[in-house]
């Protein structure tokens, strides 16, 4: 069992940043894919990044080039560095972890995702 905790949420103004994190409890989080979803009312969830435990990374096109996302395993911490915001950014976003086994370095379907935190606000003015 994993528990999955966001924290750095907030109120931006376009072209600002934020940096997210997920602390993550239990055990076998370095063997975890961990990902990142927004989710904006009516609108399914969306796959926003994803890190592999060999800090392997792969992103969205909407964020490419924009957003980072790291993890500190020995910490059991998930980050999200999101730069250059613009409005459409605005959502709630989720940490999700994947355990093994895994197909490829990568998962962009929240479906494959057994564990998810409760979810942090990000709010973006333009």
């Amino acid at each position: 069992q994993v528990q999955l905790v966001e924290s750095g949420g907030g109120l931006v103004q376009a072209g600002g940043s934020l940096r997210l994190s997920c602390s993550a409890s239990g055990r076998t989080f370095t063997s975890y894919i961990m990902g990142w979803f927004r989710q904006t009312p009516g609108k399914e969830r969306e796959f926003v990044g994803s890190i592999s435990r060999f800090a392997l990374t792969y992103y969205a096109d909407s964020v490419k080039g924009r957003f980072t996302i790291s993890r500190d395993n020995a910490k059991n911490t998930l980050y999200l560095q999101m730069n250059s915001l613009k409005s459409e950014d605005t959502a709630l976003y989720y940490c999700a972890a994947k355990a093994p086994p895994h197909k490829g370095y990568y998962a962009p379907d929240p479906k494959e995702y057994e564990y998810w935190g409760q979810g942090t606000q990000v709010t973006v003015s333009s």
